[in-house]
């Protein structure tokens, strides 16, 4: 007991929140007229106690082991990811999924974490030892390799997240301007080139983002269909279950990429402004365990969740309102998957055993 109290229950509480409007929302929308299809309600359930599970877990485990360990997580991550482009099953064009026993696993949810996990320890550890530049290249190569994989599935949202994770690790272990100017240009360079990885889908999916009515009834539909559920919620929204858009089917991926719009659309702006509010507690929680660590590790590892989860939210809001091109990227602790789900929550497991270690204020 005396252990669960040590908790940020704060941070708990508002993601228990989150979880809540996740299973009512994908309740809402597993109606066919007066036909219920349980099957995705059940799984969601069953990924929020396998992850909440993982996250009590993760929270009493002592986050500093992971800092031995981090090379052998890295390079059992890159066996995965290869595993999944030769052995992967493909789902709508990405290769992404593991089969694992009656389960689809998604490799690159794990990978974001350990990522992270892996650049902490790295710079933290070589943040006496190696200049600024020989860290900045050295992380380079390291994390060029994972996205590389990643990319082959192909997966630009995931890539996208991982690669901000990186930038802020490496501003918080002292980039100075200079240097930032330098990736910037690597960065430019980088995404320009991975452009030549996408496939025609995605890419169709980044040109109809700038203009989705050039192809309304193809990769431009997502788009279109998203933001009309968003404005027609209105205020007070239409409801839980009475959403046009969502119910009649408009709406595709609704319980995956465009949950947001299922969202505001049910629950109008005020449920949106819930939202936002909650994901603004989550986010500000974490930084003040970031900032009360007790080691640059922990440090690192929570401020890389908390890029993670940023991104993450700001992408698929902006996907679903159209002014970010749709990447499949999740939203946090909303969206309907098991690999995320599990995920994000172990990450707030870590957050958890860097607050409960804290330095006493």
């Amino acid at each position: 007991m005396n252990k669960l109290l040590k908790l940020d229950w704060i941070l708990i509480i508002s993601i228990s929140l989150l979880l809540l409007v996740s299973l009512l929302v994908i309740y809402s929308i597993s109606f066919s007229g007066s036909v219920f299809n349980a099957s995705n309600f059940q799984k969601q359930s069953i990924s929020i106690i396998i992850g909440i599970l993982a996250m009590f877990f993760l929270a009493f485990f002592d986050y500093r082991l992971l800092n031995y360990h981090s090379t052998k997580l890295y390079f059992l991550m890159l066996s995965i990811l290869v595993a999944v482009i030769f052995l992967g099953k493909t789902v709508k064009g990405n290769t992404g999924w593991l089969e694992f026993f009656f389960f689809n696993v998604q490799p690159v949810e794990i990978a974001k974490i350990i990522i992270i996990i892996f650049l902490a320890s790295f710079l933290s550890k070589k943040k006496t030892q190696l200049s600024i530049i020989i860290r900045i290249i050295a992380s380079i190569v390291l994390i060029f390799i994972p996205v590389f994989l990643i990319l082959k599935q192909p997966d630009l949202g995931s890539s996208s997240v991982i690669l901000s994770g990186w930038l802020v690790l490496l501003l918080a272990s002292g980039l100075n301007k200079k240097n930032l100017a330098l990736l910037v240009i690597v960065g430019i360079l980088a995404t320009s080139s991975s452009w030549f990885f996408l496939k025609d889908y995605q890419k169709n999916r980044i040109i109809n983002f700038v203009k989705p009515q050039h192809d309304p009834m193809g990769s431009g539909y997502n788009v279109i269909q998203a933001t009309i559920a968003v404005g027609s919620g209105g205020i007070f929204g239409k409801g839980l279950g009475h959403g046009s858009q969502s119910q009649l089917n408009f709406l595709p991926e609704k319980h995956t990429d465009f949950i947001f719009s299922v969202i505001t659309e049910e629950l109008g702006l005020l449920g949106a402004l819930a939202i936002f509010i909650i994901f603004g507690i989550i986010f500000w929680r974490i930084k003040e365990t970031a900032k009360l660590a007790r080691d640059n590790f922990g440090y690192l590892i929570t401020l890389g969740i908390l890029t993670i989860l940023f991104f993450q939210f700001f992408i698929n809001v902006g996907m679903n309102i159209g002014v970010m091109p749709v990447t499949g990227v999740p939203l946090p602790f909303l969206s309907y998957g098991g690999s995320s789900m599990v995920v994000m929550l172990s990450a707030i497991g870590l957050v958890q055993s860097v607050y409960i270690r804290r330095i006493k204020t």
